[in-house]
């Protein structure tokens, strides 16, 4: 799981900053979800349309009750495949790339957990379209084209994500993409620590599967700029900050000094790659073998995730931050902020 991976689940779960106890704030959230499930159940048990909503909530009523047994746990639960978007033979993105569905599978929660294709190879850019419905828990699918793995950091979440595949090498006029959703061992949790560890059951989602190539647009298209980064993230606070578009500029130096308080960095993109492109840092011109991928802050508190640097105090340092992305993208601009800030 990316840095970006975790602002993202933890976005979803609220636009406001982490509450005091979260585990606390989740078994409220999970007795409200319960109610509103029992007191769905009811109203359509007693309208004679039992049958049809027990379908829809995934729950199995008994013959003379009238309320819903209580769900294993409270695990969010994603739109069904009738409400998922779609994956269409072709779109256009906002950034002018015209996409060509090259194939389409599918991982459903009962039946077979890996499936394969056998796509052309033409050189182009080439990404896989995700849509799932089903708990948000559900296990993801591993990606790999040929034998090279793919890090995907794919969830059962709403909407379509799209994730780059390498393009074959060597002059490969076809390649096999698998897609794979076996787990293996076991997992548990604790809700505060020396407790007891709970075993996690193991859920399955419905996933829809398409690779895609695609071909850059005519013009590039420059990517709005990033929101203002905050004066204040936490106990650090700003004291400088640079600019620029991947992939004309790749990276900024900052020249520091030590006082004895921490220093730390951190960025945001925009831009329909945004997601994509990865930091990584280098300290005095060494590099540290720390990486970040770029945060994406539309709305909500500012996704945090500084790196810290210690520079002894009364010496003098440079950080310097250089971005890049794993799958070329040729046309495709993303505008960075990059934030340098002190305890």
């Amino acid at each position: 799981m990316t840095v970006q991976d975790l602002r993202e689940v933890l976005r979803e779960h609220g636009d406001g900053p982490a509450p005091a106890n979260p585990t606390r704030h989740e078994q409220v959230r999970g007795r409200i979800r319960r109610m509103r499930r029992r007191r769905r159940a009811v109203m359509v048990a007693a309208a004679g349309a039992a049958v049809t909503t027990v379908a829809a909530l995934g729950f199995a009523f008994l013959p003379g009750t009238g309320s819903a047994p209580r769900p294993a746990d409270d695990t969010a639960v994603v739109p069904t495949s009738a409400d998922a978007p779609e994956l269409p033979e072709s779109f256009t993105s906002a950034d002018g790339a015209v996409y060509r569905r090259l194939d389409l599978v599918s991982l459903a929660r009962t039946g077979p957990r890996k499936a394969t294709v056998t796509i052309p190879v033409t050189g182009r850019p080439l990404d896989v379209a995700v849509t799932c419905a089903g708990s948000t828990r559900a296990a993801s699918p591993k990606i790999s084209i040929g034998r090279r793995p793919v890090t995907a950091g794919v969830f059962c979440r709403p909407g379509r994500r799209l994730v780059a595949l390498p393009v074959p090498a060597g002059g490969a006029k076809e390649a096999t993409v698998t897609f794979d959703t076996t787990t293996h061992g076991t997992a548990c949790t604790r809700e505060k620590p020396g407790g007891p560890c709970r075993p996690v059951k193991e859920e399955r989602g419905d996933w829809s599967l398409a690779v895609y190539e695609w071909t850059p647009p005519a013009q590039p298209v420059e990517p709005e700029a990033p929101r203002p980064l905050p004066r204040r993230a936490g106990a650090f606070e700003l004291a400088e900050s640079r600019s620029g578009t991947w992939p004309r500029e790749s990276s900024v130096t900052f020249r520091v000094r030590g006082d004895g308080r921490p220093i730390g960095v951190d960025q945001i993109c925009t831009g329909e790659l945004a997601d994509r492109l990865e930091f990584r840092y280098e300290l005095n011109g060494r590099d540290t073998g720390a990486g970040s991928s770029c945060g994406v802050w539309k709305r909500g508190a500012f996704p945090s995730a500084i790196k810290e640097f210690a520079v002894p105090k009364g010496r003098s340092a440079t950080i310097t931050v250089k971005a890049s992305m794993r799958a070329e993208a040729p046309g495709r601009l993303v505008r960075w902020s990059v934030g340098l800030f002190r305890e």
